[in-house]
This record gives C-alpha cells, structure tokens and sequence, in this order.
C-alpha cells in the first residue's frame, strides 16, 4: 500500500463518493422517466395527429406513443449534444512546453 499524505487519500474517496452518487441520480431519474415513457406507450394506443403546419402540408396520424418516444429521443439527443460541448471537472496542470 503506497504511503500518502492523511488528507490526500480522504479528499480522493469523497471525491469517488460524489462522483458515483451522482451517477446514481441520474441514473435512478433517467429510469423514472423512462418508466413514465412505457406507461404512456402502454396506456395511449390511439392515432393521433401530429400538426406541423410550417413543416408539413399534410398532417399524418400516428400512434400516441410513437410520437412520445421521438420527443422523448430527441430531448435525450439534443440533450447529450448541449453537454457535450462542457468540460467536465477540473481541467488539470497545463503541460510545459519542450
């Protein structure tokens, strides 16, 4: 086991704590929604309309739930691409230069 100094090894467990509860919430949320998303599917059979008008002339039916989970893949995708674009954490020491 290396020697390290007493604060170091701490700081660096409650750092992987918080990491990995984080984790965990998004996770847990992200399960809820999507429950949420099959119980809509299960329950809305119907057709319904979608009405795009600047989009489309012609207005297609499709089922309730189809449409559900294409705005609920888009959210995730465009969602996905906003974060993306962050850097996450700290950026870290800058290397010198040779």
């Amino acid at each position: 086991m290396p020697l390290t100094p007493p604060g170091a090894a701490s700081s660096l467990g409650r750092a992987e704590q918080s990491m990995n509860t984080k984790l965990l919430l998004r996770m847990l949320f992200l399960i809820a929604v999507l429950l949420l998303l099959v119980l809509m599917g299960m329950n809305n059979r119907q057709s319904v309309q979608l009405s795009m008008s600047p989009l489309f002339d012609k207005t297609p039916k499709v089922p309730a739930a189809l449409m559900y989970f294409g705005f609920f893949a888009l959210g995730v995708v465009s969602g996905a691409m906003i974060v993306a674009g962050k850097k996450g954490g700290s950026a870290g020491k800058a290397k010198p230069a040779k």
